[in-house]
């Protein structure tokens, strides 16, 4: 008598949240198993891997990414190169000097890099604002309004401003909104159930719950993934079922351990090397925590994840 094997797929689900347009449209989400446990039922929506393209990439000094990158001069021009990179599933566009406690670059020009990305691409874009939170949701209200009819992922609505972010980036110009909070469930869902009450459709939501370089307190990213994803598919939480993006490279390229010289650091390696070593470790633990998709930007990280990615799916 052949084996035939138990399979433990939950009632509930993750909810599946389309990006971009066309025949580039990306969907994550949709699964109602835990992560890579293809075992139990087919995941229909392998995670995604995003491509960071920053406004202050002339800054970055790694060698790997000068290369990469060589020649382009323009948001629209890296975003074009990133959009080749065998494993890139979408572009997210990353406003760090839109900040008004560094370079306090103007939203209208900021809305012109993410219109020129937009006609250069066809890949689904991601816009990651600058942290401030007033910033952020003038910035995202006139960007979501540029960018209509794109699909566009805007990440995103914090507790001070998603009223704000919420009515104009879904309900006034149709696109798709995060809700970020702080490595804890219970503010994950009160800001869910805040979005749904501005009448914001779940599935136009995807979470940004918080990560962590590894070593860096990661166990408390990796204790909230583990609650919400069980309380979304085991609880059948529908406050919790948006799908999660973890912002990797915002986390991992500040940490010393990426930014530590050889001079200073002999005992450590490559720089650049320690630097990929911990894009991926994190972004690989985010996966198999819960994570529905990664934002990288080391074009190595984004081959290893790629590759870790379909040899488990």
């Amino acid at each position: 008598m052949s084996f035939v094997p138990k399979t433990a797929p939950f009632s509930g689900k993750i909810n599946a949240v389309t990006l971009g347009t066309g025949d580039k449209a990306i969907v994550i989400g949709g699964q109602n198993v835990l992560p890579f446990y293809t075992f139990d039922a087919a995941i229909e929506n392998a995670p995604k891997v995003g491509v960071e393209i920053s406004d202050v990439a002339d800054t970055w000094d790694v060698p790997g990414l000068v290369d990469f990158y060589a020649g382009c001069t323009t948001m629209a021009d890296r975003a074009k190169k990133a959009e080749e990179l065998p494993g890139c599933d979408f572009i997210a566009l990353n406003f760090v000097s839109a900040d008004p406690n560094g370079a306090n670059r103007s939203v209208e020009e900021c809305v012109a890099d993410a219109k020129a990305v937009a006609d250069a691409i066809a890949k689904p874009i991601v816009v990651l604002g600058c942290k401030n939170v007033e910033k952020d949701a003038d910035l995202f209200t006139k960007m979501s309004e540029a960018l209509a009819g794109k699909n566009v992922l805007f990440m995103s609505a914090k507790n001070e401003n998603y009223k704000t972010v919420g009515a104009s980036v879904v309900l006034a110009n149709g696109q798709k909104v995060g809700a970020e909070t702080a490595d804890d469930i219970n503010l994950a869902k009160q800001l869910n159930i805040m979005l749904k009450g501005l009448n914001v459709n779940p599935e136009a939501v995807v979470m940004d719950i918080g990560t962590a370089a590894v070593g860096y307190g990661y166990e408390y990213a990796a204790s909230t993934l583990d609650r919400i994803r069980l309380a979304a598919l085991q609880q059948s939480d529908a406050d919790l079922q948006m799908p999660i993006m973890a912002l990797v490279c915002n986390d991992v390229w500040g940490v010393k351990e990426s930014t530590a010289s050889e001079e200073d650091e002999p005992a450590w390696g490559c720089r650049e090397e320690r630097a990929i070593s911990m894009e991926v470790a994190t972004a690989a633990a985010d996966l198999t925590g819960g994570a529905d998709a990664v934002v990288l930007r080391h074009p190595a990280s984004v081959a290893a994840i790629q590759k870790f990615i379909a040899e488990l799916i």
